[in-house]
């Protein structure tokens, strides 16, 4: 995708349906930065006020207690960043019960990677790439914050959201005739660990 919105908005609504959620902290960049554009498809976005930006299971549970029943919206998607707005990382015991949480409510686990790189260098970080093909359901490599002229690579590694997900990048208009030229700059970026 050429930018995080982008990634967002299709990663999101692709997913969902018309009468499920997305949970984010109160400063995710969803709620506060994208001028609508999750609500815009439909989609309500449902905000937790936590200390650090970060979302836990303990919060996330405090949601599905209030959202029961048919009258109103499904969470079904969890949103997180990292890092998150505010310059907090997720530590890798914090992703994988978060992971495990998502699993067990039958949640998907949704990662805005805009500032991947800034996470995964942190001295605080003790997560590498690989670990988020295992812990994350879905989430993008951001370059556009990182060395790239522009773009996101998003990466879905739950095979059951793989469906029809060109369809929805094509009708929201994040399918590019030119789209090689987005991923010659991922290329470069991982080769000699330029991303890093």
């Amino acid at each position: 995708m050429v930018g995080g919105t982008q990634a967002n908005l299709i990663c999101i609504s692709s997913v969902l349906k018309p009468h499920q959620a997305v949970i984010t902290a109160e400063t995710g960049h969803i709620a506060v930065h994208e001028t609508g554009a999750i609500e815009a498809t439909g989609h309500k976005v449902i905000t937790i006020q936590t200390k650090d930006g970060k979302l836990n299971p303990r919060l996330i549970s405090k949601v599905l207690r209030s959202h029961t029943d048919e009258h109103m919206v499904q969470p079904k998607m969890v949103y997180i960043s990292n890092a998150t707005e505010i310059g907090t990382v997720y530590t890798k015991k914090e992703l994988k019960a978060l992971h495990q949480f998502c699993q067990d409510k039958g949640l998907i686990l949704f990662m805005d990677g805009a500032r991947l790189g800034a996470a995964l260098t942190s001295w605080k970080n003790d997560l590498k790439l690989s670990d988020l093909a295992k812990l994350i359901d879905i989430f993008y490599i951001g370059g556009t914050k990182n060395g790239a002229l522009l773009g996101e690579a998003i990466v879905i590694n739950n095979s059951n959201l793989q469906a029809d997900f060109r369809y929805h990048i094509k009708q929201k208009g994040g399918l590019l005739a030119k789209g090689k030229l987005l991923g010659i700059q991922f290329l470069t970026l991982f080769e000699e660990q330029l991303f890093f």
